[in-house]
């Protein structure tokens, strides 16, 4: 009954389920492993975050260029403010003040070495483009100054609250990296900037960011959906390969048991058998009343 398995359609069929299910399964497999590698980059980047704020902060040469390790380290560089300027980073929000608009308020530090430092300074919640928000900004201290704060990476068109577009007013500036300000200052800037760990009032702290590629950003839960999606297409081989078998299984006991679709090769089996026997006992087609053979022109 099983016959139609050596069949060259069921072999074709049998290959087919033979390599798409491991391959589904190595699949879902690694998707799964991308997954589990990211969710412990996110726990090692908190662990580290954490130790980093307890740590004393280390200066800022020494932990460049910015990494997955470096990113968030305590950074401490010693220098001369520029107000002249000061910038603000428009539409960006803090976790912990809801979806209340607000900007960065960016002040450059003319280091030792001659390089500047961009330095966030705080965020205030209000609105870049009204005057009476700008006005509420604190002026940078005068004088030779020590800052202390997270190191960050410099920011790129994929980093939340970008506005890569341009056509900022003056002033203002929409991506904080060294490409965007080389223009916007006479002088060299450091790839990289950093957040103070105290904001001088009305301003608020605005918390480190988690390094690119070790946060449980939305690639992460990606992983784990097409982790889903492999392990479903291994089943739905499976299926189709059971629900084909079963068909021509009975397909196969059908015609064992003499039992064949109406309609089918016994309808016409049938007719011929009639046929055959009306021929025999001369009540056939060939035959006329009585039983008489008829003459054909």
């Amino acid at each position: 009954m099983y016959r139609f398995l050596l069949t060259p359609r069921w072999w074709g069929i049998n290959v087919f389920a033979v390599l798409a299910i491991p391959f589904c399964i190595f699949m879902g497999s690694w998707q799964l492993g991308r997954f589990e590698s990211r969710v412990d980059t996110h726990q090692q980047q908190e662990d580290r975050s954490a130790r980093a704020k307890a740590a004393a902060a280390r200066p800022l040469e020494s932990l460049l260029p910015v990494d997955q390790v470096t990113s968030g380290r305590q950074a401490g560089a010693r220098g001369r403010y520029d107000a002249a300027h000061q910038l603000l980073v428009p539409d960006r929000t803090l976790s912990d003040k809801g979806e209340r608009r607000g900007f960065y308020v960016l002040t450059l530090l003319r280091t030792d070495g001659g390089k500047a430092l961009p330095v966030v300074r705080g965020w205030l919640p209000g609105d870049a483009d009204t005057k009476a928000d700008r006005a509420r900004v604190p002026a940078p201290p005068k004088g030779e100054v020590t800052v202390t704060g997270a190191l960050q990476a410099s920011e790129n068109e994929g980093t939340d609250g970008v506005q890569a577009g341009g056509g900022l007013p003056q002033g203002q500036l929409g991506m904080i990296n060294a490409a965007s300000l080389v223009n916007i200052v006479p002088y060299k800037v450091y790839d990289a900037w950093i957040t103070l760990n105290d904001a001088p009032a009305p301003l608020h702290a605005v918390p480190p960011t988690a390094a690119q590629g070790s946060g449980l950003d939305l690639k992460a839960f990606q992983n784990l959906g097409y982790t889903g999606e492999w392990f479903v297409f291994a089943g739905f081989v499976v299926f189709m390969w059971f629900r084909l078998f079963r068909r021509e299984a009975e397909v196969a006991k059908d015609a064992a048991l003499g039992i064949l679709p109406a309609g089918g090769d016994a309808g016409a089996d049938g007719e011929a058998d009639g046929e055959a026997d009306g021929a025999a006992d001369g009540t056939g087609a060939g035959a006329g009343a009585g039983g008489e053979p008829v003459a054909h022109a």
